[in-house]
């Protein structure tokens, strides 16, 4: 299929995207992707809303991958299937693909249904749209009482957690293992760990959890989202459709830039920023003054380190491979 797209490619790029289409629901479908991952993917392949209605219940998703209330402003195009119906809601005339991401859709959420009950459920119980009475119930088949302690752990996909229940989950910022703890042993991975709580809240916990792993990185491999206090909930309603200046401007500048800005911003002087840089004094001064004027504020200020600081923990959320 990837060779084929390939070459295709340079021929037809409408025919190409279509097969980049099929190719993408297809691993997604044979990764084990629940309806929130698909709906995701399927927002971000149209750049518009994509949503279903099933088993009573609507979901809904914006193209930045953030879940949405069940208002649904448009239904178009729209597939209606016994059991569900799923959409696009597009303004005006359809883009190229978006009959073929809407019946990719719908083949997918049928497989999901054709399947129900085939895997360890977990997903489910990570899904804050699952009822708390159907998130009890599949944790009663994983023998987790409703009412223990328990947290999630996010890693890599590839991150297993030895005997542990885990499971893929496609989140905004891309799949992750979603792996269930009950014994708080610290994994030898990189990862990222939700709070403890009732195992019935378990979406609170692996929203938690997501965070974390997004911020976690060699230096630091294992966060607690625990430890990350106010700064958790900031993450949490930060809107990536709608991006704060700050965080737009940390994201134009060069890795050099976002190298001096760390040292300033980490240092107690300018001096002890270029020592740590192995800049001239005077070279740190102007890149600080430069800085400034970038950014719209002094970021060596007290006011200025904490609008860095929450800037630059948005950015590398939001941004794939930040760093």
């Amino acid at each position: 299929m990837q060779e084929l797209v390939g070459r295709l490619t340079a021929l037809d790029p409408v025919a190409s995207e279509t097969l980049k289409v099929v190719a993408y629901f297809d691993a997604l479908v044979a990764s084990g992707v629940g309806l929130d991952g698909l709906l995701r993917a399927a927002a971000a392949m149209s750049g518009t809303v994509a949503g279903a209605q099933r088993r009573g219940r609507v979901s809904r998703f914006s193209a930045g991958g953030r879940r949405l209330d069940a208002e649904v402003t448009a239904r178009h195009p729209e597939r209606v299937q016994p059991g569900f119906d799923i959409w696009l809601e597009r303004d005006g005339e359809l883009h190229a693909n978006d009959e073929m991401v809407v019946e990719r859709l719908a083949l997918a959420v049928e497989l999901l249904d054709a399947r129900r009950g085939s895997g360890n459920g977990l997903d489910t119980v990570v899904d804050e749209s699952t009822p708390i009475g159907e998130r009890a119930a599949v944790l009663a088949r994983l023998r987790v009482d409703a009412g223990a302690r328990i947290r999630l752990i996010a890693t890599a996909i590839g991150d297993a957690i030895p005997g542990a229940t885990s499971t893929i989950v496609s989140t905004r910022y891309g799949m992750l293992r979603a792996t269930l703890d009950t014994t708080g042993v610290a994994p030898d991975v990189v990862a990222g760990l939700g709070r403890w709580v009732r195992a019935d809240h378990a979406p609170t916990s692996w929203n938690g959890a997501i965070v974390a792993y997004r911020l976690a990185d060699t230096a630091d491999p294992v966060i607690d989202a625990t430890s990350l206090g106010a700064i958790l909930q900031l993450a949490q309603v930060y809107d990536p459709d709608v991006p704060h200046d700050d965080v737009t401007a940390i994201g134009r500048l060069s890795a050099l830039e976002f190298e001096v800005l760390r040292a300033l911003v980490e240092s107690d002087s300018i001096r002890a920023a270029a020592a740590r840089l192995g800049m001239h004094h005077s070279s740190v001064q102007a890149r600080h003054e430069a800085l400034t004027r970038e950014l719209g504020y002094d970021p060596r200020s007290p006011i200025g380190r904490m609008r860095c600081g929450a800037a630059t923990i948005l950015w590398r959320l939001t941004t794939p491979d930040a760093q």
